[in-house]
């Protein structure tokens, strides 16, 4: 679909301004929920793991209509919209969960956590079909890196904000958060209002893809083998990778004691090398290829969970932080990128609903499996698995890196001298 330039610069100045407003409404709840579930609701090691897991069951069950309702779509702006705003609407069901008294309180923030997935899993498979639209390929590197340095500074100032607030109070104090909660949903509603200033063409939905399901995509997956390799090596990388999720909140609070201040101190250490370090794999990425790009970026993510357990420390832990932020940086940022070029243009929305159905089922599996090994083994043996499965995705990528990116330039040369 082809759109004009003045047209494309207008849509990354709304995209930006959308990107910065969600990511407000996210840093102000989404970094500080396990400190509200243990330290308020005094959440257990397994309840965290579910806050962390069963969104991703959520979105398993999202995906497949999801990825219907969006093909039938001629404008996907309003799906996405909506999406979004039902996923924020949950952000103020969870300010009543302190006055609910009859039942356990940490398994509401379960199940609230978890449904409000479902909306957020459609806003997510709508937005990147929705922008992947918008966006020419040409443009998709250096637009998202420029992007990415912009929202990671933004989440960065509003997350050390509210860690200074929260800090004030009695950590088990509820108030705090529920004003957080409120402004999350607030910042939500200014956030679909930038994405509605998009400029989107409307297109023509062929008459076979309104009719039925496309059952298939699997056969289709099978023959892309640029997509199949990147799905293989992404499985296994994203495995271990949100395995340790639970682990990295359950250590840093339970085992090194760490306050609202410190959690947004990590955060923001986090954030602070993801912001000088787009730019640089952008670059690279441009110069040695994205495949190549994400090879060092997920090794260099196998880091983190074994440095994380060397102390407790939590200066150390800051340090630790600013370090994996440089990786997650180019992680996030190269893997939606390396997506978009694998998922042939013409059936987009299919292959991202699959490449989501597949990894929110590792996302689930994962860290249920990373509370176990804890349980079981304990918290050293626990993050130690994380790496040697994060080792395992990393250096799968160097398939990609040694076929599929030759196949490609291959295929792309042999079409230069067919038209020459």
């Amino acid at each position: 679909m082809f759109y004009l330039p003045e047209t494309i610069k207008s849509n990354e100045r709304n995209s930006i301004w959308n990107g910065a407003y969600s990511i407000i409404a996210g840093s102000l709840v989404t970094g500080f929920i396990p400190l509200f579930a243990i330290q308020v609701l005094g959440a257990s090691n397994q309840q965290v793991g579910l806050i962390s897991s069963l969104p991703s069951l959520m979105s398993i069950l999202a995906m497949i209509p999801g990825a219907i309702w969006i093909n039938r779509l001629e404008t996907k702006k309003k799906f996405t919209a909506i999406s979004i705003l039902a996923a924020r609407f949950f952000l103020l069901l969870l300010v009543f969960i302190p006055f609910i008294k009859f039942t356990n309180q940490a398994w509401i923030l379960v199940v609230l956590i978890a449904l409000m997935n479902f909306p957020t899993a459609l806003a997510t498979l709508s937005w990147q079909s929705f922008i992947g639209d918008l966006i020419p390929d040409e443009r998709r590197g250096q637009f998202f890196s420029q992007r990415n340095k912009i929202l990671t500074i933004v989440g960065m100032i509003t997350t050390f904000t509210v860690g200074i607030i929260l800090n004030m109070f009695d950590v088990s104090a509820a108030g705090p958060y529920q004003i957080f909660f409120t402004l999350g949903f607030l910042f939500g509603v200014v956030e679909v209002y930038y994405l509605m200033k998009h400029i989107e063409h409307r297109r023509v939905v062929p008459k076979k893809e309104t009719k039925k399901i496309n059952f298939n995509i699997v056969s289709k997956i099978v023959s892309h083998k640029p997509y199949l390799y990147f799905l293989i090596c992404a499985l296994l990388f994203n495995f271990g990778w949100q395995m340790a999720w639970p682990l990295f909140n359950i250590y840093q609070i339970n085992y090194a004691g760490a306050t609202a201040f410190w959690v947004s101190l990590f955060t923001v250490a986090n954030q602070i090398s993801q912001i000088i370090s787009y730019k640089w794999w952008g670059k690279y990425a441009d110069k040695k290829g994205n495949s190549m790009m994400l090879l060092v970026a997920a090794i260099g993510m196998t880091t983190a969970p074994i440095l994380t357990i060397l102390s407790t420390n939590l200066v150390y832990l800051t340090v630790v932080n600013l370090w994996s932020g440089t990786f997650v940086a180019g992680t996030t940022m190269l893997l939606f990128n390396q997506l978009l070029k694998v998922s042939p243009e013409n059936d987009r929305t299919s292959y991202l609903a699959s490449y989501n159905v597949i990894i929110a089922g590792i996302g689930f599996i994962s860290p249920q499996l990373g509370v176990l090994f804890l349980e079981l083994y304990g918290m050293n043996v626990a993050m130690s698995i994380s790496s040697v499965f994060r080792l395992v995705g990393g250096l799968a990528f160097l398939v990609v890196v040694l076929y599929v990116e030759r196949k490609i330039r291959h295929s792309s040369s042999l079409e230069k001298s067919k038209v020459g």
